[in-house]
């Protein structure tokens, strides 16, 4: 391969398109542009979103979005995370503790993903069916 020979693939490139050359061009006299106006003219450009002064959608629009206020106060727990755990009994509070649950959380559920090796006690917490079952076959209980 030389330097000399390198070009890129067919059909990689196009010809950029000639304004102004005539009538027969297709783009002579206006080049595409139409009769007057701001787009019309050299340099004349607005911002995306611009509606001519009209107060623009994306600012008449409510700005709150889809955020959950109940979101920093729920969250949820792996029965693999409950192994770590030193106590036998699980509640909000042994949660906050060990960390695996931020504070200021008031609603905890326990789910059924991983295994759970030893018996507990889950107290206040709500348990889904297929968690429950797992920790009453590991030998603990629901209250």
């Amino acid at each position: 391969m030389k330097l000399n020979t390198i070009k890129p693939a067919a059909g990689a490139t196009k010809a950029s398109k000639r304004v102004g050359r005539g009538i027969g061009s297709g783009s002579g006299k206006t080049c595409g542009r139409g009769h007057k106006g701001q787009k019309s003219r050299s340099g004349g450009f607005h911002k995306v979103g611009f509606e001519g002064g009209q107060l623009p959608i994306f600012k008449r629009l409510p700005k709150f979005g889809f955020t959950s206020k109940i979101a920093p106060t729920r969250a949820e727990v792996c029965l693999y995370h409950l192994n770590g755990l030193n106590s036998d009994e699980v509640s909000i509070d042994t949660l906050i503790d060990a960390g695996l649950v931020k504070r200021g959380v008031t609603k905890v559920k326990v789910i059924n993903t991983g295994q759970l090796d030893k018996a507990i006690t889950v107290n206040g917490l709500q348990v889904t069916k297929g968690a429950q079952k797992a920790i009453e076959a590991a030998g603990g209980k629901v209250a």
